[in-house]
């Protein structure tokens, strides 16, 4: 592992978290909101971590999706009363209120379509 800038992947997450803040300020409820917003974002913060740092990609990703699974579970506690950000409304988006084991499904799609498309285009380089 070493940290090198991969200006593909900055792109990439530059552009998704654009499209997450959009579906964020614009979509309510939903499937985007719900479902899509969430497998986006193990993909984006896939592509942030692998913007700078340059490891296999099933390392970045299994962590990715440790990372939100556990954010995940942590909604099945009152995290966010006990860190007084209970009132902060960006916490509550990035952080999430409610469990859902579908927010765990979109996760778990998400790391698989990472592992797909960097198998594809690894075969293919």
């Amino acid at each position: 592992m070493k940290l090198q800038c991969n200006k593909t992947y900055l792109i990439a997450s530059i552009i998704l978290f654009i499209v997450e803040v959009l579906i964020a300020i614009f979509l309510k409820d939903g499937f985007i909101r719900h479902t899509f917003g969430d497998y986006l974002a193990v993909i984006l913060l896939y592509c942030m971590f692998k913007s700078c740092i340059t490891t296999k990609p099933f390392y970045i990703a299994i962590v990715v999706l440790i990372i939100s699974y556990g954010i995940e579970f942590l909604q099945l506690t009152n995290f966010l009363e006990i860190t007084n950000l209970d009132n902060n409304k960006l916490a509550k988006i990035i952080l999430g209120s409610t469990f859902s084991l579908s927010d765990l499904i979109a996760y778990t799609l998400g790391f698989i379509s990472i592992l797909i498309f960097e198998f594809k285009t690894q075969k293919h380089a």
